[in-house]
């Protein structure tokens, strides 16, 4: 369960509240119309859709319009009066939802905070107080005595702690107590505010503040005070509070606010909080927005603090997903960089890069603009038809990598498939071998993907484990034996399918010269060499592939991950056209192969790889990386061996299995995995800073060894 939880959960294991929208189309305490119009604009935008997609069970209950127009020259009386009347009436509508609905108030403008918080003071009822964050540009704490605009829209925060009009201050429930307040992001305020909520007791936490430790450490301060006497507690957003560069969509043009993208991050913490019962979110001014990215904005920051946490989602994952996969106790929500970030708003580095396929960072800036722009343009036709984006993919891939042609493909698995049809169709068409008698050598310990004809060559007994029978073919020899290789090579041999460094297996680095005499093996014997390049290659160990170490061109490479930048799987079987034209229209295809959306992404990769040379800065990170594992390695490690940023820690199981070694780190917030339970493996985003990494070396290191002296004891998370 997360913070959206009834009323009377005390964990957050639990199944999500629902949540009930009450806009309020009330702008009758602001100076300006406009945020009157927000309710039915959100609504409009597509709310209830995208915050569903979120898995937030959400309605929309009702909409609040008010009794009376606010008519030029109308009296502050008669304002304070109407801002009261429609404040009743949605504190009675909240006050009427069931006892385990989660309120959602969309205003309007801040006045409708007098109703929304004493009825949900009132929901808590009996159990004890409510605690209250509200978020605001301004304090909202006047008076009629105090105030020097006479908009009522300045005094909700001073009604809820009983100061000012009777019409404002009686409504709905009980008293908010000051203590149990905090205001976050205040940039703007007159001085009898100020000194009436220092008089009473509020916490304020301004923008300097903000400034100088973070938001994130902030908003944490403010979440224990307000939980600390009390039994549940709200959070209010003044759109105010956001800059308005970021965040157009508000009548406050003062600059210097919170942006919008941190607050979502830190609103995520909200979603560990069972003691979390109302959210209010207003002042969005549609006439401000007319692209809608700020309705995008109010959806994610809603998103953010209702939508379910990792244990509510690691459940449905368990319940209505294949168990064919056993992840590592976190659920990631956003990535940045070298960073990711899980649902409740903890961060990590990302040391995995997704087995190298991030090789860029998370969301870089480039690839994204290249997926957006041609996802607006056209994304699929399927290759019944040319289009205007594979055709120069083709040419940059043929010229970066020496090779006279490319097949297109979606996964490194279809990647490695092709590859094996053409090798032993050449066998056939070129070579001269009989009919169906050709043979594929491969490595032990290899992984080329998990297909029925790959885990068939694989030696690794779980792969293999029921999915037989499997195709004949292949014959496997050790990985790092070039005399293995040639002894294994038969009038049949088509070619030598191969990694250049294992990964799967365990980072395994050969002998160095080992490619270069596979290669002259293979060429005196008329057999191709196919290098399985998708997780070495584009830089990962230090060359461009992991090949050019050895000084070898292959017959063929196989390229996959970090080609489709983290954004979308994009692969490709490079040859000479000696290979590659044994096919013809309709051996072998795919229809997402080769889209245009793909190949989009895949072209700005290869800019940034020209552009960047990012292999450099691996061979640098790497050596770094891994003599510091050496010099500092506790005595659960066993051997540090790796290329590039291409990395791998073997354990002693006897002191710490690596399974258990990636789980403690994870709690440290270091991101990785293990393979085969023996060796952890360490490969981050290519883009990551030096600082960064030697931060993490030390924690890598201070975790194992911490470990391994706990060895026995309950695992965190």
């Amino acid at each position: 369960m997360t913070h959206s939880a009834p009323l009377h959960v005390s964990t957050h294991t639990e199944a999500l509240a629902p949540v009930k929208i009450i806009g309020v189309a009330s702008a009758l305490g602001a100076p300006g119309a406009g945020p009157d119009a927000a309710p039915a604009a959100l609504e409009a935008s597509g709310l209830l859709q995208r915050l569903r997609a979120m898995g937030i069970a959400v309605d929309w209950h009702e909409t609040l319009l008010p009794d009376a127009d606010r008519a030029p020259g109308t009296t502050l009386e008669a304002r304070i009066a109407a801002v009261g009347g429609i404040s009743r009436r949605l504190a009675d509508s909240i006050a009427a939802l069931d006892a385990d609905a989660f309120p959602l108030v969309l205003g309007g403008d801040h006045s409708v905070a007098m109703g929304t918080w004493p009825a949900v003071a009132g929901r808590v009822g009996r159990r004890g107080e409510l605690g209250l964050i509200w978020i605001d540009a301004h304090l909202d704490s006047h008076t009629t005595a105090s105030t020097h605009s006479g908009n009522v829209h300045g005094m909700p925060l001073a009604a809820l702690l009983g100061e000012g009009s009777p019409l404002l201050t009686g409504i709905g429930g009980p008293r908010l107590s000051p203590e149990n307040i905090c205001i976050i992001g205040a940039r703007s305020w007159e001085v009898e505010e100020f000194d009436r909520l220092k008089r009473l007791g509020v916490t304020i936490f301004d923008m300097e503040a903000i400034r100088e430790r973070g938001l994130a450490a902030v908003f944490a301060d403010a979440l224990d005070a307000v939980r600390r006497n009390t039994v549940a507690f709200g959070v209010t957003i003044d759109l105010d509070a956001l800059d308005p560069a970021a965040f157009p969509a508000v009548t406050c043009r003062e600059p210097g606010g919170i942006l919008p993208e941190e607050l979502s991050s830190t609103l995520l913490s909200l979603r560990a909080c069972s003691d979390f019962v109302a959210l209010e979110i207003v002042e969005y001014v549609p006439d401000f927005d007319r692209a809608e990215v700020g309705a995008g904005w109010v959806a994610e920051l809603a998103g953010a603090a209702l939508g379910p946490g990792s244990d509510a989602l690691r459940a449905k994952e368990r319940q209505f997903g294949a168990h064919n996969y056993d992840p590592l106790p976190a659920v990631f929500h956003r990535g940045d960089g070298v960073w990711l970030w899980d649902v409740e708003g903890r961060r990590y580095l990302d040391m995995m890069s997704a087995y190298s396929a991030v090789s860029f960072g998370h969301s870089n800036p480039r690839l994204v603009r290249a997926l957006h722009d041609q996802a607006q343009r056209l994304a699929l036709t399927s290759r019944a038809y040319s289009n205007d984006r594979l055709p120069l993919l083709l040419e940059r891939l043929s010229a970066l990598f020496g090779y006279e042609r490319a097949l297109p493909v979606n996964t490194g698995l279809e990647a490695v498939e092709t590859a094996l049809k053409a090798a032993r169709k050449w066998a056939y068409k070129v070579k001269g071998v009989a009919a169906d008698r050709a043979e594929i050598i491969v490595c032990e310990n290899n992984f080329h993907g998990r297909s029925i004809t790959i885990v068939g060559m694989s030696s690794e007994p779980q792969y293999r484990d029921g999915f037989g029978p499997f195709a004949p073919g292949f014959i496997r020899i050790p990985f790092g034996d070039a005399d293995a290789l040639e002894a294994a090579i038969t009038q049949h041999t088509a070619a030598f399918l191969v990694e250049p460094v294992q990964g799967e297996g365990g980072i395994i680095v050969p002998p160095d010269g080992y490619l270069r005499r596979c290669a002259e093996i293979c060429r005196r014997h008329d057999v191709l060499l196919i290098a399985d390049e998708v997780q070495t290659g584009l830089g990962r160990t230090g060359r461009l592939l992991a090949c050019e170490h050895d000084g070898v061109r292959p017959d063929g490479i196989i390229l996959g991950k970090a080609l489709g930048g983290g954004l979308l799987p994009v692969s490709a079987f490079l040859a000479d056209s000696a290979v590659m034209d044994v096919f013809h229209p309709g051996d072998h295809g795919s229809t997402f192969g080769g889209n245009p959306l793909g190949a989009a992404v895949a072209l700005e990769v290869l800019d940034l790889l020209e552009e960047t040379r990012p292999w450099e800065r691996a061979a640098h990170l790497g050596q770094r990386l891994m003599k510091r594992f050496s010099d500092d390695a506790p005595d659960c490690v066993t051997a540090v061996r790796g290329r590039g940023l291409l990395v791998g820690i073997e354990l002693d199981g006897a002191r710490l299995d690596a399974v258990t070694g990636a789980r403690v780190l994870l709690a440290r917030g270091i991101a990785t995995k293990d393979t085969h339970h023996t060796v952890l493996r360490f490969a981050p985003p290519l883009v990551i800073e030096e600082a960064v990494l030697d931060e993490a070396a030390g924690v890598i290191l201070d975790t194992l060894a911490e470990a391994a002296r706990r060895r026995g004891q309950p695992l965190p998370g």
